[in-house]
């Protein structure tokens, strides 16, 4: 037994190390009311509530999460655009927000509806674990 920690200098002996590979795991939420279910999920149903999750986070706003995490969307509403500039920037905000996960590799069939105050989207998160659908998610509410 070493007292002190050895490091790996060879290539050779670093091919054999290969990282290990884990499923994601989240808290369960039930996402009409956003409570937690009390249940662990793993897998694709933990990149689901992780994509609401960052969906659900405004970014810049809380000073725990990284400038990375979270969504802009919130920005677009209240600003008169007209409806194919907020579509055009609602998915390019979404994928900004959810590219940051290594797990999901891209958004496909993206659609949004303004009502009121409420920016509506639906996509499907094309990730490592299978297709994430979300339909009518309401991602953004004006404050």
């Amino acid at each position: 037994m070493e007292l002190l920690p050895t490091y790996i200098e060879d290539d050779e002996e670093l091919d054999g190390l290969e990282e290990e590979e884990r499923a994601p795991k989240e808290y369960g939420i039930d996402f009409k009311t956003g409570q937690l279910t009390g249940e662990i999920v793993e897998g694709k149903e933990a990149i689901k509530v992780w994509i609401w999750l960052a969906l659900q986070t405004p970014r810049y706003r809380h000073y725990i999460y990284t400038w990375d995490y979270g969504s802009e969307a919130g920005d677009l509403i209240g600003q008169g655009y007209s409806e194919e500039y907020t579509e055009a920037e609602a998915q390019w905000m979404v994928e900004d927000c959810l590219l940051v996960n290594e797990a999901i590799e891209g958004i496909s069939d993206f659609s949004t509806s303004i009502e009121g105050s409420t920016l509506s989207i639906s996509f499907v998160a094309n990730t490592i674990y299978g297709d994430v659908s979300f339909q009518g998610q309401e991602a953004v509410r004006a404050a």
